[in-house]
Order: structure tokens, then sequence, then C-alpha cells
């Protein structure tokens, strides 16, 4: 694994560590490509203040600080500068909008919230509700066609407790979806070390059966967290036993759409 473009930084008020500390564990773990994708400001109503995200006052320094970066350590590792985005159709295109104001390279998707965060659920919560499941899986699969992003993060964080064939009758479509449009899937480095619901075996069994494409994203929310998957013996066997193989973790990233070549 050379990469990781799942990076966050102090400004989504729940990681820690300096720009500069993240590269330098980067470059010492051998990684040629470090990205990173901040959980991005949204253009919520005045009244709504998120606390897992960067304010949009925010994203003149978050632009500046990577670029200046980027450019520092350029001999030494190549950065790109994202975003971790929710996908909804309340505030997808106004949000494009302001992003475009400031260069950037890349959005992965991050799907926490159905619809969105001011009106919907956290899909991270433990829930029996079909409805939400299938919300969620269509709600992904429409942001997946918009053309806008690399690849979809923690793609299980929908945390279902219904019964298996429930699960993987609409996670089918998810995955299919991923095939379909050559769509990577993130396995999270973090989810697993944190001993989260994700990743799942019953989701990446089915992926990995179904032929969908894999990355590892580190979700690093401290510098410690760049790291191989090799690093950590229990994790490197969730891989091996469900059949992922991710190669050297490089994605060819259309600078104007977000977009794998």
């Amino acid at each position: 694994m050379l990469a990781n473009y799942h990076t966050h930084t102090v400004r989504c008020k729940h990681a820690s560590g300096t720009e500069r500390e993240y590269i330098e564990q980067a470059i010492q773990r051998g990684f040629l490509e470090l990205g990173f994708s901040d959980h991005v400001p949204q253009p919520y109503p005045e009244w709504f203040t998120s606390g897992i995200r960067m304010d949009m006052s925010e994203l003149e320094d978050y632009t500046s600080t990577l670029y200046r970066l980027k450019e520092e350590y350029k001999k030494d590792i190549k950065i790109l500068v994202g975003y971790e985005v929710e996908y909804s159709r309340r505030f997808f295109p106004t949000l494009l909008d302001k992003l475009r104001e400031y260069p950037y390279d890349y959005m992965i998707m991050g799907q926490h919230y159905v619809p969105n965060e001011v009106e919907g659920f956290y899909t991270g919560s433990k829930t029996p509700d079909e409805e939400r499941l299938l919300e969620y899986v269509d709600l992904v699969i429409e942001g997946m066609k918009t053309g806008h992003f690399a690849y979809l993060a923690h793609p299980d964080l929908m945390y279902f407790s219904g019964p298996d064939e429930i699960y993987q009758k609409h996670m089918k479509k998810l995955v299919q979806a991923s095939i379909d449009m050559d769509f990577p899937l993130e396995v999270n480095f973090a989810g697993f070390v944190w001993q989260r619901h994700y990743p799942s075996d019953r989701f990446f069994s089915l992926a990995s059966s179904m032929g969908a494409k894999f990355i590892i994203g580190c979700d690093a929310h401290d510098p410690d967290f760049i790291r191989h998957p090799e690093e950590l013996d229990a994790f490197e066997a969730f891989l091996s036993r469900n059949n992922i193989d991710y190669g050297d973790n490089l994605l060819n990233i259309d600078r104007e759409t977000g977009e794998q070549q």
C-alpha cells in the first residue's frame, strides 16, 4: 500500500495532529501519496451548526495550508487536497459552487447521514428498520452517479441489525452499482482499530464474491493512523478471509471531476 486518501485535520473538531505531522508520518512509512480529505463544510441553514466538520470560513486556510505543504514536500511525497463529502439532494449543488471557489484535487463520499445531517438520521446508529437501509443504498447510488467522487468511504457504515437476507438484498444493489461504475469501496482501517461495526465480514464477503474493487482508507484522525495493513495482523487477517486484493492502493484521480480514471 503506497497511498492513503482518507486523512482528517483538526478542523473537523474530532481529530488531532498537524498536517505536517501526518505528512512526516506518511513519508516515514514509505507512502508515495497522501490525500487530505477533511469533512467538508456544508451550506447548512444559519441556525444549524455541525459539530463534526469545518466551517465555511475555514476553507481558505484549509486550502492554503495544504497547497503550501504540497509544494514544500513535493520532492518527498505527493500531497493531494480533497474532502470527505456527504451527498444530499438539498445541499450538494450549492456545496459544489462553494468548493469551486478554491482549488482541490478530489472528493470521497462518506454518507454519515440520510438524507442529510440537518433533517436525517445517522447511518452509524444501530437500527432494524429496512426502510432506512433502503434509503441509504438509494442515496449512495445516486451520489455515485454524479461522477464527482473518487470512491465510497466506509460503505458498510449503515448499521442495519435486521436479518442478513434483508441486508444482502439491498446491499447487493449498492455493490453492483459500484461494479458497473468501476467505483472502489473502502475498507476502513480506523473502524477496524476502533472495533466499530465496520468494516464487516457480512458486507465485504458479499462485495468480494461479486467482484467489487477495493481501496484501503486509513481514515486517519491522528498521525499514528497513517499505517500499512500488514502492521496490524488482525486487519491483515480480515482482508485475507474476505479475499480483498487492494494492490498498491493508488488512485488515478481526474482533477476536474474527482473520478478515478
